[in-house]
């Protein structure tokens, strides 16, 4: 699909802790007073909802079941679902850079997914480690395992290497925003220029 049949497609990416979700909402409830309406899309969500389709899984624990091939087909399906959606809105894609296995970090947007997306803007949202330590601890209603500021670290430099390893792939940009405590608002105001 080429690209100037679409609107603006932007992946926001970060850490668990990093306060990802209340920059996505302050910055999307401020584009929507000037008359911008993203939609924001959860990647886990419509991988689920491709592979449900095809009957494939039932629930989300299912999808790190399906064989390796079979996942990357629902990545890629649910990519072009996304696509889709960005010929009518604006999207925010809300997924991650990498994700951490027991095997090693694992793309987030391999090349299949990255074809069918082709975001415009690449977000990382970022916090230094012993924040988002602290966050982690604070939020009750998440079970996390227990991560060392070293861990904590080598996932954002990986979560770095990899949005420009994305961006040379599809031509984004990455545009990497510090959410640290007591500064959320110029957290807010960076996202907005990813936004408009």
């Amino acid at each position: 699909m080429a690209a100037h049949n679409r609107f603006k497609v932007v992946v926001v990416t970060g850490l668990p802790g990093v306060g990802k979700s209340t920059v996505m909402k302050g910055s999307i409830e401020q584009v929507r007073q000037e008359g911008i309406q993203y939609q924001v899309v959860n990647y886990g969500d419509v991988m689920l909802n491709v592979a449900k389709e095809r009957k494939l899984v039932e629930h989300r624990d299912g999808l790190r079941k399906l064989p390796a091939k079979v996942q990357r087909d629902v990545q890629r399906m649910a990519g072009k679902s996304i696509a889709i959606m960005a010929e009518t809105n604006p999207i925010i894609v809300d997924t991650h850079s990498v994700i951490k296995t027991p095997e090693g970090f694992l793309p987030g947007l391999p090349k299949w997914v990255l074809d069918e997306l082709q975001p415009n803007v690449i977000v990382l949202i970022e916090a230094d480690p012993e924040e988002i330590a602290r966050r982690r601890a604070k939020d009750q209603t998440r079970f996390r395992d227990a991560e060392s500021l070293e861990s904590i670290q080598e996932h954002i430099v990986a979560s770095r290497a990899a949005a420009m390893a994305y961006a040379a792939l599809c031509g984004a940009t990455v545009k990497i925003i510090k959410n640290n405590d007591g500064k959320i608002d110029e957290a807010i105001q960076q996202m907005l220029m990813a936004l408009r």
